[in-house]
């Protein structure tokens, strides 16, 4: 929450004073701005110029850690796909070739196992 706030008062700070003309001028400022408000406003931009570089700097370096993050998570949910399809293949070639019987039994035997150890545990 404290970091949203930091956003907006940094863009705040960092937009004051600029309209779509330029620099706002007060009523104090005459008509004829001299070298020395031209330096201060020049000054000025400088350091938003630093501020929206150093917070494009920080964007870029989270961009590009979440892209390293999401390839690692895509590299890993490939690789899950692939032991999950091969566990499947193997699956289906077991129960194509037992026979019924086989299949009964073995249903029969984990109802079997499974009952036994929940007597067995309450």
């Amino acid at each position: 929450m404290n970091s949203r706030r930091d956003i907006r008062n940094n863009r705040t700070a960092l937009f004051d004073g600029i309209e779509e003309g330029g620099i706002r001028a007060s009523a104090s400022y005459s008509h004829e701005i001299d070298e020395q408000d031209n330096e201060s406003a020049l000054e000025g931009l400088q350091d938003r110029v630093s501020l929206l570089k150093r917070l494009s700097g920080d964007i870029n370096e989270e961009v590009e850690g979440h892209n390293r993050m999401l390839d690692r998570m895509g590299n890993d949910m490939d690789s899950s796909r692939g032991v999950l399809s091969g566990t499947m293949d193997r699956f289906k070639m077991v129960f194509e070739t037992k026979s019924s019987r086989r299949m009964l039994t073995l249903v029969a035997s984990f109802v079997a196992v499974f009952l036994i150890v929940y007597y067995l545990t309450r």
